[in-house]
């Protein structure tokens, strides 16, 4: 029977010992399995020598599955670089909450083997592209599966800023920055500053401003397809930042403006079969459990 899935590629958090024992399980049981396995080289070396290895770029080109083993963010930081190879992504949980990945550390290989016989749901969750512009040029980029955040270089020191969706002027905004998400996101920063949940197929974004400086601002959903600009104020008395998914940092200088879209590229996440995303969310958010 011809494989769904040929080549594989292990993804996880260097040096964490937990992460490096499921590592050498799933090695050792796909290889076994005759599947030929790619280990991301900043964890290699920690598994052993005669492993094949590459960067995560290489993987893309050459994965058609990638198992990302550890938390969320082990899962946004590779997913950011594989969605432009439309790789498909799941993701064994070895960190908190985990609502991006679905399988048990321990006893992975039930439910493993069922997906890779094809048994499975699969779902496209899509990215954003964040662009700071300065005196019309770009200057900085990069793509966010969950969030871009405007903020200062401090914590809680107001900024002042505008919002513009599709070229229209929502309002101007003194606070202490501004969380554009995806639903992906909607459980992650947003959630933490008082953003609604999005399930994620929906098409649309949440904007959250972060501790606004006044109590009629709150969260506003909007369509997926609307072009955000955020304009910084030169009066702002220090340089700022935008994060992506809070790993990477683009810098912003007073008068500087950040257009923020929705990105062609999309993760291709998939899923042991019986997903429920309403089971996670009571499971993750401790929400109560049925009364009748």
């Amino acid at each position: 029977m011809t494989k769904l899935f040929n080549t594989i590629g292990l993804i996880g958090k260097p040096h964490h010992q937990g992460t490096n024992q499921t590592l050498r399980r799933l090695h050792h049981w796909l290889s076994v399995q005759g599947f030929k396995v790619i280990v991301e080289e900043r964890v290699s070396a920690e598994l052993g020598a005669d492993i094949c290895s590459m960067d995560l770029l290489e993987m893309g080109e050459h994965c058609d599955l990638a198992i990302v083993v550890g938390g969320d963010g082990n899962m946004l930081g590779a997913a950011r670089v594989l969605a432009r190879f439309d790789v498909a992504v799941i993701g064994v949980n070895r960190g908190n909450l985990g609502f991006l990945t679905d399988l048990p550390p321990d006893n992975f290989e039930d439910a493993l083997s069922k997906v890779l016989d094809g048994e499975f749901e699969t779902e496209h969750r899509f990215l954003l592209e964040a662009e700071v512009h300065r005196h019309g040029k770009i200057t900085a980029s990069n793509t966010a599966v969950n969030e871009a955040v405007l903020h200062p270089g401090k914590i809680a020191h107001m900024i002042q800023f505008e919002v513009y969706i599709d070229e229209q002027l929502m309002y101007s905004q003194r606070a202490d920055g501004m969380i554009v998400s995806t639903p992906t996101g909607s459980t992650a920063y947003s959630l933490s500053a008082g953003g609604s949940i999005l399930t994620p197929n929906l098409q649309a974004l949440i904007l959250v401003p972060m501790f606004p400086h006044t109590l009629s601002c709150r969260p506003i959903v909007v369509d997926a397809c609307s072009n955000i600009k955020l304009v910084v104020s030169p009066n702002n008395d220090e340089n700022l930042e935008v994060s992506c998914d809070g790993h990477v940092h683009l810098a912003v200088l007073p008068g500087d403006e950040i257009f923020i879209r929705r990105s062609n590229e999309r993760l291709r996440l998939i899923h042991p079969k019986g997903h429920n995303y309403f089971h996670v969310l009571r499971n993750k958010l401790g929400w109560g459990s049925k009364l009748f």
